[in-house]
């Protein structure tokens, strides 16, 4: 068996500082995803769990732990008080989610934006279970400042896929609650001064900028800027045209 990839490598150049990033069917027939990293290659399952593994029969670490809570509360009544994550626990669910992590990065790069709020959504529920359940805040904490990041690229694809549809009104107010939830996150966290030197909220923001400066006015829109120019110009004549097209206008126009 050959081991050695040099040529494979020297066919698909690493170009720093961007991700680059192939999807192609396996010998297996799913769907595989391959990152190009400066030594070599990551290779990953487009779906499922992206080492293609099953912990303990589960179709993730997550299910399983989320299993485990499910137990534990049938066992008492209901209730999940007392229930604990240990740092072994936490570690590995660390380590799974740094899996999802890479996947959700590849997908948003191949514009897959409901794989990456599949991904995305998924390491947010791993969060919020250690958050809860940890047994020290440091464990918890591990994992948690991650979530900004992952706040932001989930914001992203749903944004862009409102774009898909033309919708910029639903891209900006996904960029508007994105910026918002991370904001909730920092002070959540006692850390609200760090909000002011965000990366991600600067990147969401700046995408606000870019979606409110190129999104289409409406008809009405036009009309009443039209309406504004005339007055100011003090043509009377147009300026009365400009207001009968707007009242023939629907309301929803």
């Amino acid at each position: 068996m050959d081991f050695d990839i040099s040529g494979l490598l020297d066919d698909w150049e690493y170009q720093p500082g961007q991700v680059v990033v192939r999807r192609f069917t396996g010998n297996d027939g799913r769907d595989k995803i391959q990152l190009r990293v400066d030594l070599g290659l990551l290779q990953m399952n487009a779906e499922g769990r992206p080492d293609g593994k099953r912990p303990f029969g589960k179709p993730s670490l997550l299910e399983h732990y989320k299993a485990r809570l499910q137990k534990y509360r049938n066992a008492h009544e209901g209730s999940d008080e007392g229930f604990k994550l240990g740092g072994e626990d936490c570690a590995k669910l660390q380590l799974e989610a740094l899996q999802f992590h890479h996947r959700y990065i590849c997908l948003l790069q191949l514009e897959d934006y409901p794989g990456v709020i599949r991904d995305a959504t998924r390491n947010l529920a791993v969060f919020e279970m250690v958050s809860k359940f940890a047994e020290a805040e440091e464990m918890a904490w591990a994992l948690r400042q991650f979530q900004p990041q992952l706040l932001m690229v989930l914001t992203r694809a749903q944004g862009a896929m409102a774009l898909e549809a033309e919708n910029f009104p639903l891209a900006i107010q996904h960029a508007e609650q994105g910026v918002e939830k991370i904001r909730a996150f920092f002070n959540d966290a006692g850390h609200s001064e760090a909000a002011e030197h965000s990366g991600e909220i600067q990147s969401l923001e700046n995408w606000l900028d870019e979606l409110r400066a190129k999104q289409p006015i409406s008809q009405r829109e036009r009309l009443e800027r039209a309406l504004q120019e005339a007055v100011q110009r003090e043509d009377y004549e147009r300026a009365a045209r400009v207001r009968d097209a707007l009242r023939k206008l629907e309301p929803s126009e």
